[in-house]
């Protein structure tokens, strides 16, 4: 007797089964935008020391922030065995002193901070949550920020210590400790500004750290030597225009103008206060901008 085959069809539904495979439904709290915000900075602000990350992402911001703060340590014991009545160093001229290593350190992780996201095109992904672009780069932003004010108060906060520790005159120390906290979290804004603005025009983590080392140092470099010039030729007028046009020395400008530091430029020729008001304004309106380019460059690869 000929036995009937099963016919395709009927093969195939005799093998449909429906498979519990343990999937369900979210219920919980939505957190929202501001959970969002608030973990992307975390996660961002401590990636900019390495934590969470391998070892070796560890190396090079602990060994900076480790440079940062070794001269300070040294100053504060040569103060405390010599009993000395001030501080070899003031607390606005430590981080003048000490940008290259500051430079060094926004152009390591400056990077790290926003270059692999476009290099591996995860942009698109934080956007698909409850998060904006406006959200990504405040994020982002205040993480470096954060991160760079770690590393140029850190020393500060040593040497207000060591000054307590020499019994050093309490509010002297408070106000130029106050006021050199003031230098730095300007400082941090537009260093963070400038290297994260530079960074996410590039996915390639190398050209990044090259670029940023290239602005800071190369601008740096180019406005000391023509107000050198300006000063061998006592055209000492021109020294603190031409203050403007660089991140560091624009720092120096209104902390020598406005809080009490002495200036860096050739001969001490710092920003009268008029010239001050301009150094200020034109820091300002480098962070604004920064934040703003940033926004509108996220803006476009977020799609």
């Amino acid at each position: 007797m000929a036995v009937d085959q099963p016919t395709p069809a009927m093969a195939g539904a005799d093998q449909s089964r429906i498979h519990d495979i343990g999937y369900r439904g979210y219920d919980g709290p939505r957190l929202g935008r501001a959970y969002a915000r608030r973990s992307l900075y975390s996660q961002s602000l401590r990636g900019a020391y390495g934590l969470g990350r391998s070892v070796k992402s560890k190396v090079l911001p602990m060994l900076l922030f480790a440079v940062m703060c070794v001269p300070a340590a040294i100053m504060v014991a040569v103060a405390v065995a010599t009993k000395a009545h001030e501080l070899p160093v003031s607390y606005t001229r430590y981080a003048i002193i000490m940008q290259a290593v500051i430079s060094l350190y926004v152009a390591s992780q400056a990077p790290q901070a926003v270059s692999r996201d476009l290099r591996f095109k995860t942009v698109p992904l934080y956007f698909s949550r409850p998060i904006e672009t406006a959200d990504y780069v405040r994020a982002k932003f205040a993480a470096l920020a954060s991160a760079l004010f770690v590393l140029t108060a850190a020393p500060l906060l040593v040497m207000y210590a060591g000054a307590l520790l020499s019994k050093m005159g309490f509010a002297h120390q408070t106000k130029e400790f106050a006021q050199g906290l003031v230098s730095v979290a300007l400082l941090s804004l537009l260093f963070a500004g400038i290297g994260l603005v530079i960074a996410a025009f590039t996915p390639r983590r190398g050209f990044g750290i090259a670029a940023v080392i290239a602005v800071l140092t190369i601008s740096y470099g180019a406005v000391s030597t023509l107000q050198a010039i300006a000063y061998t030729q006592d055209s000492t007028g021109a020294i603190p225009w031409i203050g403007l046009f660089s991140p560091i020395t624009l720092i120096d400008g209104v902390q020598s103008a406005f809080l009490g530091g002495s200036s860096a430029f050739p001969g001490g020729v710092g920003p009268s206060h008029g010239e001050g008001a301009v150094y200020v304004l034109i820091v300002l309106g480098l962070i604004a901008a920064c934040y703003g380019l940033l926004n509108r460059r996220y803006q476009k690869v977020g799609l």
